[in-house]
């Protein structure tokens, strides 16, 4: 007897044969009548948040856990805005990658084509239950979203929401799913759903993301923990590090382009660490430094916690940063690709020199230079909602749009050929 998930998984892909035949009009109108239908259902759909919110506050759930599980009118309206956004995007279902005619008069085209069945492993953050049913429907797959146990009053209504709107489309229902999160089993289910689901994506933190990759059967996608660095190079203007520091750090310090570390080069740092130290700490930034820092710290009167080594590897989520004095702009690519998570690393510098061998060097998904890390976002690229940042380098990199969410065929078309 199949299990409930395998059961899921083959109303889906019968879901996914009639979504690839869907035109780019029909899928379009079914993610706006799922937009409008959040919007719609915001008073019931945070009734249904504010329930997780208070269990998981009650279970002493962290603040920066909090703030991921947390949806608000202006988060729900952003959600349905960002379905609106992919909807405007081109469809890359039959995108043509590359053709050519062969001397035997064969014609070759590599065309996109869904996956099929995604399975989604994610981690609070209802907003992602919503995103990836969006860019799923548009590339053409369905969806099996398993998300956390914590969120699981928000995503059940969501879902509800998402696929009562379905239902005055003519997109199949069936293209949206939530595995239940109530038993652990079946995230190992849609692990081992080989045959059934073409592709599993986790989001979340290290443990979880570390569990999928190593337990699954079905091909993955890594996306990954965003330990992100800013390094301040010896020739930047630091009339712009200051902002794009508190910005990376505490726009929204729960996410993971959030920044993390800190790198100052040694020839700035008696001129630059007073006026960063302050300002970081006017912000309610508490600063893990190294001594050079520390120092600083204590000239300005503001303590600095003295760094450990597990504080250059911490993806803290919160209102903490790692701090550091480098000797070298390769100083500072050698600590990021040490403690780094191949997220994203910003450089602030003048020089064109110093930005290319920043490039160059520092291995990551994004690079941003003179920038925040927190760019590094589907929306903010373009690209409507995101479905994660792939930090693996097979097949996605970075944020994953519309197109990452697709394989190709190759189609070839003769007149009698034969070999």
């Amino acid at each position: 007897m199949a299990s409930t998930v395998i059961e899921q998984a083959i109303r889906a892909r019968n879901a996914a044969r009639a979504l690839a035949l869907a035109s780019r009009a029909e899928k379009d109108a079914a993610l706006h009548v799922m937009a409008d239908a959040l919007v719609a259902e915001t008073a019931s759909i945070l009734t249904a948040n504010e329930h997780d919110l208070k269990l998981a506050a009650e279970g002493g759930t962290s603040t920066a856990y909090l703030d991921r599980l947390k949806l608000t009118a202006e988060r729900i309206e952003g959600m349905a805005n960002g379905l609106r956004q992919v909807a405007s995007l081109v469809d890359p279902v039959g995108d043509v990658i590359r053709s050519s005619t062969m001397a035997n008069g064969l014609e070759l085209r590599q065309v996109r084509v869904p996956f099929g069945v995604i399975g989604m492993i994610y981690e609070a953050r209802p907003n992602v239950t919503v995103d990836a049913a969006g860019i799923c429907l548009k590339s053409g797959n369905a969806v099996l979203l398993r998300g956390s146990n914590s969120a699981s009053n928000s995503n059940q209504k969501l879902v509800d929401v998402l696929r009562s709107a379905l239902e005055r489309t003519s997109v199949p229902r069936d293209a949206i799913q939530l595995v239940s999160a109530e038993d652990r089993s079946t995230v190992k289910e849609l692990l081992t759903a080989r045959g059934y689901v073409d592709l599993v994506i986790p989001r979340g933190g290290a443990e979880l993301i570390k569990t999928v990759i190593e337990e699954s059967r079905v091909p993955v996608i890594e996306t990954g923990v965003g330990n992100c660095h800013i390094y301040i190079d010896e020739k930047a203007d630091l009339s712009k590090a200051t902002p794009i520091i508190i910005n990376a750090k505490v726009q929204r310090p729960s996410v993971c382009n959030a920044a993390e570390t800190i790198l100052i080069h040694r020839a700035i740092a008696t001129q630059y660490l007073p006026s960063i130290i302050k300002a970081l700490h006017d912000q309610g930034v508490t600063i893990h430094g190294d001594q050079n820092f520390v120092a600083s710290g204590d000239q300005v009167n503001i303590k600095v916690l003295p760094a450990t080594e597990e504080d250059w590897g911490a993806e803290y989520g919160s209102l903490d940063i790692a701090a550091r004095v480098v000797d070298s702009l390769d100083d500072a690519v050698t600590h990021i690709r040490t403690y780094g998570t191949s997220h994203t690393e910003a450089i602030i510098t003048e020089s064109t020199e110093a930005a290319n061998r920043f490039i160059a060097t520092c291995d990551s998904a994004a690079i941003m230079v003179n920038a925040s890390t927190r760019f590094t976002d589907g929306e903010e690229f373009g690209f409507g909602a995101e479905i994660g940042i792939s930090t693996q380098k097979l097949h996605a990199r970075g944020p994953m749009g519309l197109a990452e969410m697709t394989s190709t065929t190759w189609i070839v078309t003769g007149n009698g050929q034969i070999r």
